[in-house]
C-alpha cells in the first residue's frame, strides 16, 4: 500500500461515524471458534467476511459457515470474500468437519452459505445439502439456514438448471432459505458483478413454487448511492415473490480496492426502513448500520 493509500484509508476511517464503531467481543469468545475451524480447516463467513458481530452470534451459539472454500468465482465490487483466482477443489471432508465444529461448539441454530462456485457442475448444490445431512446427524436439534447464491452460472447454467439446483437444497427443509439482492436495481451492475436483480428475486420465487412452507429472506445493503425511493422498491420487489424476512445493513468498505462508501445511513434513517418493511408484510426485519444477512437469525426460527 502506497503513503497515499494509507492515508486515505486513515482518513475513510476516522471519518467513520460513531454508531459503526462497537466494541471488540471477548477474546474467548472469538478464540474457541477460531481455533475449532483453524484445526479443520474449514470457514467461516463470520471470518473471511470480517462481520463486526461474530462475537456477539458466538456467544448466542449461532455461526455462519463458509462453504466450498474461501475463493469466489464471481467478482463482487463490495466483498471481501477473495476472488480472481482458481477457487479451491471440493473437500469431500467438509461435511463431516463442519458437523464435528457445529457439535463442539454446541450451536443451536447454523446458517450455510458458500463462494459461488460457477466452476461446479452443480454449483455446489449438492454439497449444501451433504453437508445439512451430515449435521443432522450429528447434531439433530440444530437449526440449519442456507444463504445460497444464485446457482445460474457454469455447466447447466439457465433457469432450468438454476430452478434444479434450488430444488435439491428446498427438498433438504432449511429452517430458512436466504439469497441476497444485496442493492437495488439501478446499482446492482457495478455492485454485483456477474449477478442480475431479476436473477436474484427469481431464486426467492422459485423456493416459494417449490414449497411455500419455508420461509425465504433476503438483505440489502446501503451506502452505494442508492435513494430511499429504491430501497422502498426492492423492497416492494422482494414482496412481490413472496419473501418473508429482510436485513438492512450499512456497507462498510473492506479496503481501497472495494467500492467507497457514498453514504453512511442513519441509525434513525434504518429505524424508518425497518418500519415500513414491517408495514409491508414481512414476518421478520433486522434493520441498522450493523445488521448483516445472518445477525440474530436464531431467533427467527
Amino acid at each position: 500500500m502506497t503513503s497515499s493509500q494509507s492515508a486515505q484509508l486513515r482518513l475513510e476511517i476516522t471519518a467513520m461515524p460513531n454508531w459503526l464503531r462497537r466494541p471488540i467481543a471477548k477474546a474467548s469468545e472469538l478464540s474457541t471458534v477460531q481455533r475449532i475451524i483453524k484445526q479443520r480447516q474449514i470457514h467461516t463467513i463470520c471470518e473471511e467476511g470480517r462481520c463486526p458481530n461474530r462475537g456477539e452470534c458466538y456467544a448466542q451459539k449461532t455461526a455462519t459457515f463458509l462453504l466450498m472454500g474461501p475463493i469466489c468465482t464471481r467478482s463482487c465490487a463490495f466483498c471481501q470474500v477473495d476472488k480472481g483466482h482458481a477457487p479451491m477443489p471440493i473437500d469431500p471432508e467438509e461435511p463431516q468437519k463442519v458437523a464435528e465444529a457445529v457439535k463442539l461448539l454446541e450451536l443451536s441454530y447454523v446458517v450455510l452459505t458458500s463462494v459461488a462456485r460457477d466452476d461446479l457442475s452443480d454449483g455446489g448444490a449438492g454439497h449444501f445439502v451433504k453437508t445439512m445431512e451430515t449435521i443432522r446427524r450429528l447434531n439433530s436439534d440444530t437449526q440449519i439456514e442456507v444463504l445460497t447464491p444464485d446457482f445460474w452460472g457454469g455447466a447447466g447454467a439457465g433457469k432450468e438448471g438454476q430452478r434444479q439446483r434450488i430444488a435439491m437444497i428446498v427438498k433438504a427443509l432449511p429452517v430458512c432459505f436466504n439469497h441476497n439482492v444485496e442493492t437495488v436495481r439501478r446499482l446492482t451492475g457495478p455492485v454485483r458483478r456477474g449477478a442480475k436483480y431479476d436473477r436474484s428475486l427469481l431464486v426467492l420465487a422459485i423456493v416459494k413454487e417449490i414449497n411455500p412452507t419455508i420461509p425465504t429472506k433476503s438483505g440489502l445493503m446501503l451506502g452505494h448511492g442508492e435513494t430511499v425511493e429504491e430501497v422502498i422498491e426492492t423492497m416492494r420487489d422482494l414482496r412481490a415473490v413472496g419473501c418473508d424476512r429482510l436485513t438492512i445493513g450499512q456497507y462498510m468498505r473492506p479496503s481501497l480496492d472495494h467500492l467507497p462508501v457514498q453514504k453512511y445511513w442513519t441509525p434513525e434513517e434504518f429505524d424508518r426502513l425497518g418500519s415500513l418493511a414491517w408495514e409491508m408484510g414481512f414476518s421478520h426485519v433486522r434493520s441498522g448500520p450493523l445488521v448483516r444477512s445472518s445477525y440474530h437469525a436464531g431467533e427467527e426460527g
